[in-house]
């Protein structure tokens, strides 16, 4: 995790550096439904490796991007919601989506 202070200059890399993965947006995606646990993210997102999923979500809890809540249970139950900083970045995604939408009914 970058300190703000060591965060790139530009505006749109320091956006790029917290959440330009391919699988930190589809994430995010999911998160901005609701909470998932672990296991629903991992079949829910084809492809991703559960190496690569738990590296993302913890870069992105250190980002302060999720909040991971442990649930005293036996199985231990584990949810992974969106904080106030991931769900600021709705209007973000959102616009990924309305763009990526358009794209998709044009003529090419």
């Amino acid at each position: 995790m970058l300190t703000r202070d060591e965060m790139p200059a530009c505006p749109v890399a320091t956006t790029v550096q917290m959440i330009g993965s391919k699988w930190k947006l589809l994430i995010m995606r999911n998160l901005l439904a609701r909470p998932w646990r672990f296991n629903e993210l991992k079949k829910d997102l084809e492809g991703i490796s559960q190496k690569v999923l738990t590296d993302s979500l913890r870069s992105m809890e250190d980002d302060g991007i999720i909040i991971r809540t442990v649930y005293p249970e036996v199985p231990p139950r584990v949810e992974y919601a969106l904080s106030e900083l991931g769900e600021s970045m709705r209007p973000i995604i959102k616009s990924m989506e309305l763009w990526g939408l358009d794209y998709k009914a044009q003529k090419h």
